[in-house]
C-alpha cells in the first residue's frame, strides 16, 4: 500500500451548514457541486476533505451511525508560528466552531489548541517547533 491519505470524509448532520462552515468560515476551496448533492469536496494541499451525511456514510461503511463521545480521531493543521495558531483558532470560532482547548504551550514542545466543528470533529491547530517564528 502506498503510504498516503488522499481523502478524509467527515460524516455531518447538516450538509448546508457544514459546507458554509468549511467553505465560507474556514475558507477551504470547494469543488463545484450541485445544490442537492449529498457530498461536497474541498481541495487541500496534498489531500481532499469531503463532507457527507453521517447516516449515509455509516450506511456505506455498514456500521451504526449512533456514535457519541470521542471518536479516537483528530485532524491537525500545522502552521509556522504561534500567532497563526491563535489567528486560525479565532477564525474557526468566528465561523461557528467551539474552542475545546485554547492555544497553549504543550508537552511536546510546541504550541497548539483544538476546536470542534459543527459535528464535534476535533481539529488541532499547531505550531511545531520545526519553524522559527
Amino acid at each position: 500500500m502506498d503510504p498516503r491519505i488522499t481523502l478524509v470524509t467527515l460524516g455531518v448532520s447538516d450538509m448546508d451548514e457544514s459546507v458554509t462552515f468549511y467553505r465560507d468560515g474556514l475558507g477551504f476551496p470547494m469543488q463545484d457541486r450541485d445544490d442537492d448533492s449529498d457530498i461536497a469536496f474541498f481541495t487541500l494541499n496534498g489531500t481532499w476533505l469531503s463532507v457527507y451525511p453521517r447516516e449515509l456514510l455509516a450506511e456505506d461503511a455498514t456500521v451504526s451511525a449512533n456514535g457519541n463521545g470521542f471518536s479516537g480521531i483528530t485532524l491537525a493543521h500545522n502552521v509556522s508560528s504561534k500567532t497563526k495558531v491563535d489567528t486560525l483558532l479565532d477564525e474557526a470560532e468566528d465561523a461557528g466552531a467551539r474552542i475545546v482547548k485554547p492555544a497553549q504551550e504543550v508537552f511536546w514542545g510546541g504550541y497548539s489548541g483544538y476546536f470542534a466543528d459543527l459535528d464535534e470533529h476535533l481539529w488541532e491547530i499547531a505550531y511545531p517547533p520545526l519553524y522559527e517564528e
